[in-house]
């Protein structure tokens, strides 16, 4: 079980955390990523992190402003963003996979998922 929070409304340059609490499944190399999907467009891989804390980021746009983290005590993935676009909103969405081939959101097989935090960025 995923479960998202810290979705809202911010105004551009503001910055937002997003936690993703895990629990509920067993992988031999676990890993957590960040999803974001505009209506009408595919899902775009935001960020992945392995349970050993190795981390890339698939969005080219958030390069630089995002940073994925987590808390191993807590079971818990964050996503820091940090100056923020109207561009960024999206329905944020965290998963889980085994990612015993590499960490790359396009070509991994998430098999649990969030429910979906909004984050809605206005100008």
């Amino acid at each position: 079980q995923l479960v998202e929070s810290g979705g809202g409304s911010v105004q551009a340059g503001g910055s937002l955390r997003l936690s993703c609490a895990a629990s509920g499944y067993t992988y031999s190399t676990p890993c957590i990523a960040w999803f974001r999907q505009v209506p009408g467009t595919e899902r775009e891989g935001v960020a992945v992190i392995s349970n050993g804390g190795v981390r890339t980021y698939d969005a080219n746009a958030v390069k630089g402003r995002f940073n994925i983290s987590q808390d191993n005590a807590k079971d818990t993935v964050y996503l820091r963003m940090n100056s923020l676009k109207p561009e960024d909103t999206a329905m944020f969405d965290c998963a889980a996979a085994d990612c015993r081939y590499g960490l790359n959101t396009a070509t991994t097989e998430f098999g649990y998922w969030g429910q979906g935090t909004q984050v809605t960025v206005s100008s």
